[in-house]
């Protein structure tokens, strides 16, 4: 992808959040209350704010340090994902996912573990977590205990993934629900297709997108959107062995078949997706 890692965090009391960048999930945090917010970015000068494992770690600690009844928090990851073999036997593909941060080849990467037991699992009641996570295999990046499979006409159904050995993956009492870029065996895409102008990540840009053009008002109708304007993105761009190489590269979907990228919802506890409102 264009860059290795961009992370935002965001801590908010105030009960609306603008996303408005392309490149980033920039956040706005508006109305009364107090707000704070973390930037770390590849490109940046200052040591603590770029995008290694240390740095990432002390900022998902920092996201729920201290946090009180009626706080929002955001984290937004635009980077590098993978995964490897999980010996514990509480994936059922067998695998960890993984975020890679600008020093993965040294430091090694943040396995979902890792992410669930910083973010989530501390969680308290009265508090909301929303992350969104556009990056390679993200797809249940933060352990979350429901996934929510959706067929192409928009019906969703959760799966419960909470591991067989009972190993708590939910919250201290508080509400996470996480968009990804896609499911934990595809890839994610950085392209230029869908703004024409700046690569951007594909789940990024269709997320902003679906908010913009007034899609926003339920989890489902986001998810929805987000979904159509990829595939649509990929439709228009079928033709012939070049635009065919090229709706590959977007969509994550190889020649031999593999499914296109598909932004997918995990949640701490399974819900209506278009019943419940979106709100940060």
């Amino acid at each position: 992808m264009a860059e290795q890692a961009s992370n935002i965090l965001g801590r908010s009391s105030s009960e609306a959040i603008q996303q408005q960048t392309k490149r980033d999930i920039s956040l706005d945090f508006f109305e009364s209350g107090s707000h704070e917010a973390g930037v770390a970015r590849e490109e940046e000068t200052d040591p603590y704010r770029i995008p290694t494992k240390h740095n990432i770690r002390l900022a998902l600690s920092w996201l729920v340090q201290g946090c009180q009844p009626g706080d929002s928090l955001v984290f937004h990851y635009s980077g590098h994902g993978s995964q490897q073999r999980n010996y514990t036997g509480d994936e059922i593909d067998g695998y960890d996912e993984t975020l890679c941060p600008l020093d993965f080849e040294t430091q090694g990467m943040i396995v979902d573990d890792e992410i669930n037991a910083a973010i989530v699992r501390p969680l308290p009641r009265g508090v909301k977590l929303h992350a969104f996570i556009d990056a390679c295999h993200s797809g249940t990046v933060l352990d979350l205990p429901f996934f929510c499979r959706m067929n192409r006409s928009g019906q969703c159904v959760w799966e419960d993934h909470r591991p067989r050995s009972g190993l708590w993956k939910g919250t201290s009492g508080g509400e996470v629900i996480s968009f990804s870029g896609c499911d934990d065996d595809q890839a994610s895409s950085d392209t230029t297709a869908l703004s024409g102008r700046t690569s951007t990540g594909a789940m990024t840009y269709c997320f902003i997108q679906a908010i913009e053009h007034g899609q926003g008002s339920t989890y489902g109708s986001i998810l929805n959107s987000m979904r159509s304007t990829i595939r649509n993105t990929a439709d228009s761009m079928s033709g012939g062995p070049i635009t065919s190489l090229i709706t590959m590269l977007l969509t994550g979907e190889s020649l031999g078949g593999r499914r296109r990228q598909e932004p997918q919802l995990t949640a701490c506890e399974p819900f209506d997706i278009y019943a419940k409102q979106f709100a940060l």
